[in-house]
């Protein structure tokens, strides 16, 4: 498993999930809270402040209402400015082009602003003067008329008051929420560590039996605590363990029952078929003096007779795979000699082009490697078509043994099943002859050849210029593992 599969498994996991939603809850909902907290906080603090702001210059302004005469000079703007101001404000007074002095907060004032107090509204704004938070207040003064009443005068009285206590408060509103969200943080990854500790352990446990029952122990139980969902999935499992077992068990008992009347009827027949087996020697001998259909039926029963040995053979072999019984009579084996010596006895010399090189040695079982390497060249001849190709190479952990023939080859729907048992491909050859256990044998020879964790293989495929080609590949090192699957 590579390190981005390990750490997505990781990350998908229920644990982390869970972890993940209790944690995006509560920082949601501690960011929602402390978010609109704060918001109506600091509305708050700053509208008390501009309301505080706007009486205090009311308040003052009304020393001075109305103005008696206009237009006044810059010595009457820098009083008035002066007498307006006091230790927490600054206040800056302007008529048309003249301004007060000594105030440098006349730029902040935007014409916005100007134009706003110009129409007789009273008007506010916050800006940011040398690096701190600043109110700006506007109002306009009215002018006395003769009849009593008064008009604007034109004359702008700006109020700047500092918001900097006030940003402090809100600056320690936001410490807090972040504080809040923070702790709210910690509560909930406990509270999500609580709660998958108490989902996670039945499911560990479920998880934990569920691989012990598919290692093959069928006694395996969970321990059913409480009523809930995760109780009933509980004894859920364990019902159907119980049913598993019997079943397999019954399996087994039905399989075990099969395997031995096999192997016992294969081993009663031999015998009877040892006997026969030596009539048929004799009617061989006189098949040629035996007239017409005599002679024919004389070599038929003898033809017959071969294959019934040959397949109670076959049937013994598979029952000792099946039992586990089957062993390695190991040797250091010349491999080329091995499978020249096969061909040789069988008579195929002449008919196949062997590739062996000389000098591969292996640890095998030459008994074996026989039979493998005879059932798949007969296999060839009978199913395939002329030339046969047997090709050996080898490194330095295996020897692999290349059949090769020049027929139509295996049609895809028949490869998953050319190494079954009695499976015959009969729409994939030209003809179909022997039990269909000839493949399978090999197949079977091959995996008991093993050493540690490398186990002997045999492919079936095509070749790329047609023809079935059937790959065997042994460990040259092989160790007897005593049968082991």
């Amino acid at each position: 498993m590579t390190l981005w599969r390990w750490a997505g498994a990781r990350v998908s996991g229920l644990r982390v999930r869970l972890l993940l939603a209790f944690v995006l809850l509560g920082v949601t909902t501690t960011a929602v809270v402390a978010s609109g907290s704060y918001v109506q906080a600091r509305t708050v603090i700053l509208q008390q402040a501009q309301d505080a702001a706007v009486t205090s210059l009311t308040d003052q302004l009304t020393k001075y209402y109305p103005i008696a005469q206009l237009p006044p000079t810059q010595d009457d703007l820098d009083i008035l400015a002066q007498r307006l101001s006091d230790r927490k404000t600054t206040t800056v007074v302007v008529y048309r082009d003249l301004r007060s002095q000594g105030v440098g907060v006349t730029d902040a004032l935007t014409p916005e602003l100007r134009q706003e107090v110009g129409d007789g509204q009273i008007a506010w704004q916050r800006v940011v003067l040398d690096g701190e938070p600043k109110l700006i207040i506007g109002t306009q003064l009215a002018l006395e008329r003769p009849d009593g009443t008064s008009r604007p005068s034109g004359l702008e009285v700006y109020s700047v008051r500092s918001l900097l206590p006030e940003q402090q408060s809100i600056d320690q509103l936001a410490a807090r929420a972040w504080l809040t969200g923070g702790l709210s943080l910690v509560l909930a990854v406990l509270l999500a560590l609580l709660a998958a500790g108490s989902v996670l352990r039945p499911v560990r446990e479920l998880g934990r039996a569920a691989r012990s029952l598919g290692e093959g122990d069928l006694t395996t139980r969970l321990t059913v605590r409480g009523v809930d969902e995760l109780a009933d999935v509980a004894r859920t499992f364990n019902e159907t363990a119980g049913r598993l077992e019997r079943q397999v068990g019954e399996l087994r008992r039905m399989e075990s029952d099969a395997r031995r009347f096999v192997a016992d009827v294969s081993h009663e027949l031999r015998t009877p078929l040892a006997a026969m087996t030596a009539v048929t020697d004799v009617l061989d001998e006189e098949a040629e003096h035996l007239p017409g259909d005599a002679g024919r039926a004389a070599r038929l029963v003898s033809q017959e007779t071969q294959n019934l040995t040959q397949l109670v053979n076959d049937l013994i072999e598979v029952s000792r795979f099946d039992s586990g019984t089957a062993r390695l009579a190991l040797d250091d084996v010349d491999v080329a000699a091995a499978v020249t010596a096969t061909l040789r006895i069988r008579g195929w010399t002449d008919r196949v082009r062997a590739e062996l090189p000389s000098g591969v040695v292996a640890r095998l079982d030459p008994r074996r490697l026989d039979v493998i390497v005879a059932n798949l060249v007969g296999n060839a001849f009978r199913h395939g078509a002329e030339p046969v190709s047997v090709r050996l190479s080898a490194d330095e952990d295996w020897v692999t043994i290349e059949v090769a023939d020049r027929g139509p080859g295996l049609d895809p729907e028949v490869l998953p099943h050319v190494f079954d048992r009695f499976y015959k491909a009969d729409t994939a050859r030209t003809r179909s002859e022997g039990s269909g256990l000839g493949l399978a044998i090999s197949w079977e020879n091959a995996r008991l050849h093993r050493h540690g964790e490398r186990r002997g293989s045999l492919v079936a495929g095509n070749g790329p210029g047609g023809g079935a080609v059937f790959t065997l590949r042994l460990p040259r090192d092989t160790t007897d593992d005593g049968g082991a699957r």
